[in-house]
């Protein structure tokens, strides 16, 4: 069991909870089933008012630390954002009563820091496409340490605590800290801990694969192929988001995988995509590199700049895909 009087751990559990809750909020409210598919007005609310609240909690609580974050306030202080802004300052006085828009902008560029020997990384809703579905999202925050992540939070409203899809529930968080274990945690009663390990899949026809909602994150030709060339049985299970790094710990799906598109041949993830996510999978039992077979590499960067693509898999099954992928990019495109 982790130690969640340990400071830092407590940090994600508390500022992962209340994120998730703010965001489930929004997209209650905001989220309609008539909302036209340009309007991403929710999603951007949720984005800023999350990484405010995270941002502000962060400098309360570790002041020395810095925080690399996905957004800044600069759109949100053009004067065309201001119905924007108007939400944002809306929902997080419904935490912090006295916040005004300015410290608000304060709080979300608090995000602009850079890789240091200590800081924390967040994505304050990662899944957009599916936060605005009304489907699956995440908040994630990790602490890297000597260029490695040492805790890793993922706040999805959408889970139960098995990570099973739940959109009736009020959703888990799934923690992980390095050489501890990973667990899940219901958002509402964040005392109640269970153990996350991945599935014993080492047959590939039994392998369930997972594969982002939208074709534009991945090569999905090259998937096809690596589903044909692997011999996978069940269809392909697609979900938005870090979400996907819970269900595998969990031992609901065993691989996934993010390849380079032919339109961003040069692409490299950003750390707040993949850094929660890692620990959590990790520390379950699992492996996850880039496709080269790389460890991914948490250095001094916004981007996993030595890093080409991501592979996660149950462990199991990690080295006969990572010969399927390179058999795969041998073939002439």
């Amino acid at each position: 069991m982790i130690d969640i009087h340990v400071p830092e751990i407590n940090f994600v559990i508390q500022a992962v909870r209340q994120a998730s809750q703010l965001a489930a909020k929004i997209q209650s409210e905001l989220v309609t089933s008539n909302i036209v598919k340009e309007d991403r007005s929710p999603v951007t609310v949720a984005d800023f008012a999350s990484q405010a609240i995270v941002a502000h909690r962060l400098n309360q609580t570790f002041p020395n630390d810095a925080l690399v974050a996905e957004e800044d306030a600069t759109a949100l202080r053009q004067p065309q954002a201001q119905e924007v802004l108007d939400r944002v300052v809306q929902y997080i006085r419904q935490i912090e009563a006295s916040a005004t828009p300015q410290g608000i902008c304060q709080w979300i560029d608090y995000g602009k820091g850079n890789p240091k020997k200590r800081y924390w990384t967040l994505d304050p809703i990662d899944g957009t496409k599916g936060f605005i579905r009304g489907d699956q999202y995440a908040i994630a925050l990790a602490l890297i340490v000597d260029n490695q992540v040492q805790i890793g939070g993922l706040g999805c409203p959408k889970l139960n605590q098995q990570a099973q899809v739940d959109h009736n529930g009020s959703g888990s968080i799934f923690i992980a800290v390095r050489n501890q274990g990973a667990w899940s945690i219901p958002i509402e009663n964040p005392t109640h801990f269970e153990r996350l390990e991945v599935s014993q899949i080492t047959d590939p026809s039994q392998a369930r694969l997972l594969r982002s909602f939208e074709s534009g994150h991945t090569n999905v030709a090259q998937i096809d192929q690596f589903i044909q060339k692997f011999g996978l049985k069940h269809p392909p299970i697609s979900m938005d988001s870090q979400a996907k790094y819970a269900v595998l710990a969990a031992g609901k799906a065993d691989l996934l995988m993010r390849l380079l598109t032919p339109a961003q041949p040069n692409y490299r993830e950003k750390i707040w995509d993949q850094a929660a996510g890692s620990i959590i999978l990790e520390e379950a039992g699992g492996r996850i590199s880039d496709i080269n077979g790389k460890p991914l590499r948490f250095e001094y960067d916004r981007c996993l700049i030595h890093n080409q693509g991501i592979l996660a898999s149950n462990g199991h099954l990690h080295p006969r895909a990572l010969q399927t992928l390179q058999a795969i990019a041998a073939v002439p495109q």
